[in-house]
């Protein structure tokens, strides 16, 4: 593989989005709402092709004990747990709205997510009352994929035994970094003997699939810290590791303004964490999926990467077809058709358009021929590392040259760099390409043509 330089390095040390979705949340408008919403929901009753695939759910529950510095995601920081009831009472009146909308109850569910904050300040009962409720109005594939999102410091053994019974088969451990100083530069301090016998306890109970989190680039990191970090996780052996770049946006995440940005690890030292991180997984028998995910081989991550059936959304990479996303909670994001729609961050508006009857759908989009094309294209790229142009001819109705001979010019310096492959009839990611992945992928993001829009990204790096 040709040597990552220090040129290199500089001219991707710049923002950029991760590509979830496009276009991107932050362009999303407040002029699609609730009306738009359903009307989403009225032509998948009419019979779309994704009215016959099973529903994804989403639940956000925002509740965390303590704050971590790092975390961007919407999060209510509290110890008074009483105010989980409340919250899931409005959850459950969202709920019948969506349903209503639907067509009623009885619609098929295959993937079921449950994120935050953090899911487990609900006590059981509250996870059972939710889990009920959910039951309740959807139908619940029996090879479906139900996760929740656990942090170490809130949960046992005991309690690992009643989410299993509640019928989660995935679990999801923030790990974040072993390290003792990185822990307590970011205020997540969690021994690591806590996280391997919680993952013990899991597989005991049976669970189907364990997964970690990590993140490069958090304060006091280096790359021979991270290296032990990397070690112990290969040790610990989940099914699969998520493995993100650390998104310092201090003018965005109040949170964030606890780091010192002279702590953070500079670019070309991330690029070795990952670099490392890469070989070190692969070493041990880990796939490498792409960009920020990598699986055991037989996985079910790992094999859809083999078939080129590999899909990205919210949560990152996944195994599921392009399928309908129900949200409830603040904040979240669903999808629905070539829509999407994002509730209410605060919690009194949210609570507020649910106590007048409406959905808490504050902004969204609907996505244009163009949006659809180029999300095809990112994903593509973004999934498989190949776009064959072909196929999105084929299901696009246009010539591909001609419609993106710019994106292909641009492409060109990246071709020389060795970053990709350009032929004839494809675009090919290289191996040192998926370093850089996300930069690839910005060449066909019409929104991101005035540069200054890119400041509200994290970087790439």
């Amino acid at each position: 593989m040709p040597t990552i330089t220090p040129e290199l390095i500089s001219r991707f040390d710049v923002p950029g989005p991760r590509y979830t979705s496009y276009p991107t949340a932050d362009r999303f408008v407040e002029a699609f709402g609730e009306e738009d919403y359903r009307h989403a929901l009225a032509q998948r009753q009419l019979g779309t092709s994704l009215a016959a695939q099973p529903l994804s759910l989403y639940v956000h529950l925002p509740f965390c004990e303590s704050l971590c510095y790092y975390c961007a995601c919407n999060k209510i920081i509290t110890k008074h747990h009483e105010r989980a009831a409340p919250y899931l009472a409005y959850v459950e009146r969202e709920l019948d709205l969506h349903v209503k909308h639907l067509g009623g109850p009885g619609q098929s569910v295959s993937q079921l997510h449950f994120g935050g904050g953090t899911p487990t300040f609900l006590n059981d009962e509250e996870l059972a009352d939710l889990m009920a409720m959910l039951r309740k109005r959807f139908a619940f594939a029996p090879k479906g994929e139900y996760s929740i999102e656990i942090d170490p410091r809130t949960i046992s053994a005991e309690r690992l035994q009643v989410i299993r019974e509640l019928g989660f088969n995935r679990l999801s451990f923030g790990v974040q970094d072993f390290d003792p100083e990185v822990q307590k530069a970011v205020h997540r301090v969690q021994p690591a003997e806590q996280v391997f016998e919680l993952v013990a306890a899991a597989r005991r109970i049976g669970f189907d699939s364990i997964n970690a989190d990590l993140i490069y680039g958090l304060p006091k990191q280096t790359p021979e810290s991270f290296a032990r970090t990397i070690a112990q996780m290969a040790e610990l052996r989940p099914d699969r590791i998520a493995l993100y770049a650390y998104a310092h946006l201090p003018a965005r995440v109040k949170s964030q303004r606890h780091i010192k940005t002279a702590d953070i690890p500079v670019a070309n030292h991330k690029v070795a964490m990952l670099s490392h991180s890469i070989a070190a997984f692969e070493e041990v028998g880990y796939v490498y999926i792409g960009m920020d995910h990598f699986a055991l081989p037989d996985d079910s991550l790992a094999v859809a990467k083999r078939q080129g059936r590999l899909h990205r959304n919210f949560q990152g990479y996944s195994t599921q077809p392009d399928c309908d996303l129900i949200s409830l909670g603040i904040s979240a994001i669903g999808k629905v058709g070539a829509t999407y729609s994002q509730n209410a961050k605060d919690l009194l508006q949210y609570q507020d358009m649910l106590d007048h009857g409406h959905l808490p759908i504050v902004r969204g989009v609907a996505l244009s021929h163009d949006d659809v094309l180029r999300r095809a294209v990112i994903n593509a790229l973004m999934c498989q590392g190949r776009v064959q142009f072909e196929s999105v001819e084929a299901a696009h109705l246009i010539d591909f040259r001609a419609t993106f001979a710019s994106e292909l010019a641009r492409l060109r310096a990246m071709h020389d760099d060795g970053l990709v492959h350009l032929s004839a009839n494809a675009i090919d990611v290289t191996p040192m390409g998926w370093f850089f992945v996300r930069g690839i992928a910005m060449v066909f993001d019409k929104y991101l043509q005035a540069r200054e829009s890119r400041a509200q990204y994290s970087k790439i790096l």
